[in-house]
């Protein structure tokens, strides 16, 4: 598995999770809509993480083409359920009370559905990948990664664009929110017969 990969899927879990401001948000509205959205998304991040540490683990050089496969296919299957369960999230804590709030989540929650089906349509190319060609698998893989880059900057956009100003210092004094661990290491690695 190649490192853009890995790299790409890893970068979408880390924007979330790895929050960044300072100072201190004295605005209680945006408090407390940063504690609602922040508060109902702890399945969903496990879940990211899970996938990202899942398919990170595989990619070692021992990986056999039907296990990455089987890795990535669950991997996509769970990243495609926890997008839609952050959009449904911030769908349920509503607008951030900032300028422009209603514009930011409708925009926000239409890029996670998007991802979310995007990951859905990943998980269909990699469960159609042949496993017995380790070259058509390794070609198949590259395919899945360019795939996975454009995911990642459609969320990573979106996601920023939450994740600014007064919202940003908000959500990274609620536990949830705060990034909990480093992102996967990617190593040099493919799938090997």
């Amino acid at each position: 598995m190649s490192k853009k990969f890995v790299c790409a899927l890893s970068g979408g879990a880390v924007l979330l999770l790895a929050l960044s401001g300072c100072g201190d948000d004295n605005d209680a509205k945006v408090n407390d809509w940063a504690k609602t959205f922040c508060g109902d998304i702890k399945p969903d991040v496990e879940k990211i993480n899970s996938a990202t540490a899942a398919i990170d683990k595989q990619t070692a050089d021992t990986s056999k083409p039907a296990e990455v496969q089987k890795t990535d296919s669950k991997a996509f299957q769970d990243l495609s359920t926890a997008y839609k369960g952050l959009a449904q999230s911030l769908d349920k804590a509503g607008a951030p009370p900032v300028d422009n709030g209603e514009d930011i989540k409708k925009d926000v929650v239409r890029e996670l559905n998007a991802s979310s089906a995007s990951y859905a349509q990943l998980k269909k190319t990699v469960d159609g990948l042949d496993t017995s060609n380790q070259a058509k698998f390794a070609d198949g893989l590259k395919d899945v990664a360019a795939q996975l880059a454009k995911i990642s900057r459609g969320s990573n956009a979106a996601l920023n664009k939450l994740q600014s100003g007064d919202v940003a210092k908000a959500m990274k004094n609620q536990k949830n929110c705060q990034k909990a661990s480093p992102s996967p290491s990617v190593p040099n690695a493919s799938p090997s017969t």
